[in-house]
């Protein structure tokens, strides 16, 4: 694709990563644009329009708020009679702000912001900067972009004139019994398809209402499936299918890849266990969820990286391979968190093909052999999933020569995360891979 073909398209999420990512390398508006072959104001009003402000820091701020403190030396301000000050100064008095009639309270924007490259991303103070911030963050950009795309959508695509006028054509014949379908035959001047025109009348925008169709109202309200993940959006799998894998790890061999998956219980059970796989050293960690829901999976996410930050998430984490369950349906919420930091990057396998990921399920196998198919996790709390998996990660395994998952994992993961985990070394006599273990 050439530049002027660039040029008229919309930036995507991969458009917002590179700028992201130049802007924490601090590179000018310019040398974004030409690397995405974009005009540098396109660039500019992107960062102005899509950024993040941010509640500047006011721990351990001082009580005075006057914009004078430095330069003011005023004494005797609430002199009356009825009070009397032992201080030399006012501006070091609790009331000086609220007595003082020369008062200015302190403007905390920062002027950097006001200029390429209208955030924080690559300043060098912002550690113990008090003033307030901006950062440009690509996974929230592109979301408030969908957001605002779908919203632009809504409503009537029609005048209230045209509107109007379509309402004193259709409205009469419905109540005559005719159709939309007839009503569009007998008038060809009506630019509208037969959808958009029950659309209106379901909205309320035309003066008949639903009752008034012949057909409508004998129709049946057809019962959402039960379904324990989200709706699938095949959207959600652009960019991030096995073959997308496949070409990743073709281009960056050595990036750690964990596979994600759930174990679920008996029928009629709720609780699952949503398990992580390690594949370099085969060690194995597994949460309680309370059902099988897609926001459990991004509690577990949030609640590790609120742990160990941002940084030693996506060093333990860096790209997750998992299946199309409606448990992991939303990407975006994993790859990024609340504030828009990208802390990994999620992959699905084909539909049908759990084979694609087989260390996650051949390891599996473990926690069948103590909690078998058919029995419940309803009873069982996340100490007994550590225990679990800290029996599990100590049984020795032929592909690591003899190794244990654990003691591999001590080599490759941060201690931070492991500490997180919970997960206990257990003497390799007293592993127990059995139902007894949890009895």
């Amino acid at each position: 694709m050439d530049n002027n073909e660039r040029k008229q398209k919309h930036l995507t999420l991969e458009d917002r990563v590179i700028i992201e990512t130049g802007l924490n390398a601090g590179s000018s508006m310019r040398a974004i644009a030409l690397q995405l072959g974009k005009d540098p104001s396109t660039i500019s009003k992107e960062v102005r329009k899509r950024r993040t402000h941010l509640e500047r820091n006011t721990f351990n701020d001082s009580f005075n708020q006057c914009a004078l403190l430095k330069e003011c030396h005023r004494k005797n301000v609430c002199a009356s009679g009825a009070l009397t000050c032992q201080r030399r100064e006012c501006r070091r008095c609790s009331r000086c702000n609220s007595m003082c009639p020369d008062f200015v309270r302190r403007d905390y924007h920062c002027p950097k912001l006001d200029r390429a490259p209208f955030v924080c991303n690559a300043c060098s103070r912002k550690s113990g900067c008090r003033l307030q911030k901006a950062y440009y963050r690509a996974a929230k950009a592109n979301s408030d972009y969908r957001s605002e795309l779908v919203e632009s959508r809504r409503g009537l695509n029609i005048s209230e004139e045209d509107l109007i006028r379509l309402d004193g054509i259709v409205s009469p014949l419905i109540r005559q019994g005719q159709t939309p379908y007839m009503i569009l035959k007998a008038h060809p001047e009506i630019n509208l398809c037969e959808k958009t025109i029950y659309n209106y009348i379901d909205s309320g925008a035309l003066s008949v209402k639903n009752i008034d169709l012949p057909k409508k109202v004998v129709y049946k309200i057809r019962r959402p499936r039960k379904d324990h993940g989200e709706a699938t959006n095949q959207e959600i799998y652009e960019g991030r299918t096995y073959r997308d894998f496949k070409d990743f790890m073709k281009r960056n061999p050595d990036t750690r890849v964990t596979e994600m998956d759930t174990v679920i219980g008996c029928e009629g059970s709720l609780k699952i266990l949503l398990t992580f796989h390690f594949n370099p050293c085969e060690f194995m960690m597994a949460y309680l969820l309370d059902s099988k829901e897609a926001r459990h999976v991004r509690e577990v996410f949030d609640a590790i990286e609120e742990a160990v930050g941002d940084i030693l998430f996506n060093r333990a984490f860096p790209l997750i391979l998992t299946d199309r369950g409606g448990e992991f349906q939303r990407p975006g919420e994993l790859e990024a968190d609340s504030d828009g930091v990208i802390r990994t990057s999620i992959y699905y396998c084909d539909p049908m093909c759990s084979w694609q990921k087989p260390h996650c399920e051949k390891n599996h196998a473990y926690i069948r052999r103590i909690c078998p198919k058919g029995s419940s996790f309803d009873a069982l709390t996340q100490d007994d999933v550590v225990l679990m998996m800290s029996h599990i990660n100590s049984a020795p395994r032929e592909s690591l020569g003899g190794h244990t998952p654990l003691e591999m994992a001590r080599m490759i993961l941060p201690e931070e995360i492991l500490k997180l985990f919970g997960v206990k070394e257990i003497a390799s006599d007293d592993v127990i891979l059995t139902p007894k273990l949890l009895k």
